[in-house]
């Protein structure tokens, strides 16, 4: 049985993490076939964009396999493991295309860190949120550094150092995730969001989510100028030419129809 199951279809791949046994929790075998899975989907240039869900609806993810961490032994066996985590949501950060969490249920740990690095998050209302490290005698780590830049120092402090759970509410409240619905209508909520991605350009989409990444990194002045050069590269292909002539061309046909031509 796969871990991580992998279907694509019309462009869009989705990614569920399959081991709902566990809560979805992320073990080495896991790990790896997510880190293969992700590579796979780097390398397809007609991708559009990427769900990433878990198997079943008590779980996105749970975390990190308890049982696997508590067989830890040494320092570098713990550095070997997290790093692996951190891979995965490495791969996540930097696929080329959008990525959407689908988060239902548990969403604890490494999971939201794995949320975290998606682009869009969307969770069903029933889903509860936390990161517990510290009441496991550990610090939380590796892509929990994103959270001060998606909700703040104030929250990022509350949610790290009291490792409490709290609910989708909070987590919207909190912008941790851009959209709650009920959890009957969360694959509706991701199929609006892809619906509206596919009438985006897919070389324009690209470009912005790495130069949303490139952001990340640089000082406000040299973002702009990043910006500038992504800008004055789109043209390197026919694909900017062809968005703004359809443009222009409904805009004359909205005129024409409202004047009665």
């Amino acid at each position: 049985m796969s871990l991580v199951m992998l279907s694509i279809e019309n462009q869009i791949a989705r990614v569920t993490i399959n081991r709902p046994a566990k809560l979805n929790a992320m073990n080495s075998a896991l790990i790896a076939e997510f880190i293969g899975v992700f590579a796979q989907l780097a390398d397809d240039p007609d991708l559009r964009a990427v769900v990433l869900t878990g198997a079943g609806p008590k779980s996105f993810v749970g975390g990190a396999d308890i049982a696997e961490m508590g067989a830890i032994g040494t320092p570098a066996q713990a550095r070997a493991f997290i790093t692996s985590i951190h891979r995965c949501c490495d791969a996540v950060r930097t696929l080329p295309v959008p990525v959407i969490a689908r988060i239902q249920g548990f969403c604890f740990g490494a999971g939201l860190e794995l949320a975290a690095a998606c682009d869009l998050r969307v969770a069903g209302d029933s889903a509860s949120f936390g990161m517990q490290e510290v009441k496991l005698g550990i610090p939380s780590v590796i892509e929990a550094a994103l959270l001060p830049g998606i909700v703040g120092w104030g929250r990022t402090r509350e949610m790290l150092l009291l490792g409490e759970t709290f609910s989708a509410a909070d987590a919207a409240r909190w912008n941790l995730v851009e959209r709650v619905v009920p959890d009957a209508a969360l694959d509706a909520a991701v199929d609006d969001w892809l619906g509206k991605l596919l009438t985006s350009t897919p070389r324009a989409v690209r470009s912005q989510k790495a130069l949303m990444r490139r952001w990340e990194k640089l000082p406000l002045a040299e973002a702009i100028q990043a910006g500038i050069d992504s800008f004055a590269q789109a043209f390197d292909s026919d694909e900017p030419k062809q968005a703004l002539g359809h443009f222009l061309a409904a805009a004359a046909a909205r005129r024409a129809q409202k004047h009665g031509v």
